[in-house]
């Protein structure tokens, strides 16, 4: 059984589910971290330099261990050229 038939076979226990679901804004998060850090050749370290925090700070965002505030994250789309954006559906 490979990831995706596991991941499937998971999800479909209804409590699973819900959190799978609750976890969906900070794997995002995640996701659009290390793309954005990715996107520019940096590394952690290089990073965190710009962000003005540490590299164990960069490490936790990546691995959803961190809490940002929006200051943060500004701080860190700026570094990375972007803008931060966010939206509630």
């Amino acid at each position: 059984m490979n990831h995706r038939e596991f991941k499937k076979k998971l999800l479909k226990d209804p409590l699973v589910k819900a959190e799978y679901d609750a976890l969906e804004p900070e794997y995002q998060l995640m996701l659009a971290a290390i793309d954005a850090r990715e996107s520019k050749n940096l590394t952690q370290s290089e990073l965190a330099k710009l962000v003005g925090t540490s590299q164990a700070n960069i490490s936790k965002l990546e691995n959803c261990e961190l809490n940002p505030s929006i200051a943060f994250l500004k701080r860190f789309a700026e570094a990375c050229d972007m803008k931060l954006t966010l939206r509630f559906q």
